[in-house]
């Protein structure tokens, strides 16, 4: 089996809730307020901070303190590791597809 990132690993599982994909298209527009980033889900605050300590632990987020207010902020860059996984999969598949349809090609060439 091939070397695997761990960090793989940490970013599908941020990404695998619907809640926290949410939070971090909220995050994409500028930074926010854990407030702010709660009010849509409905869940209650400890259960947001647990999604954004998920989120803060694969790298997506980093969070800052100012008084009582906490806010959030997406970290694009966490998600290049990923990216390059998906780039090396599709490239993997793109040539077998390639070869699947050159061996398909040949045989409908051959006469019966």
């Amino acid at each position: 089996m091939a070397k695997q990132n761990p960090d793989l690993s940490l970013l599908f599982h941020a990404l695998s809730d619907p809640t926290r994909r949410m939070m971090l298209t909220r995050l994409a527009q500028g930074p926010a307020p854990v407030s702010e980033l709660a009010g849509p889900t409905g869940l209650r605050l400890p259960t947001v901070m647990r999604h954004l300590s998920v989120l803060e632990g694969a790298g997506l987020v980093a969070t800052q303190k100012d008084g009582r207010v906490r806010s959030c902020a997406i970290v694009p860059e966490a998600l290049a590791p990923m990216r390059d996984w998906l780039d090396e999969q599709r490239a993997l598949w793109e040539a077998r597809l390639d070869r699947l349809d050159d061996y398909v090609m040949t045989l409908m060439k051959e006469p019966k």
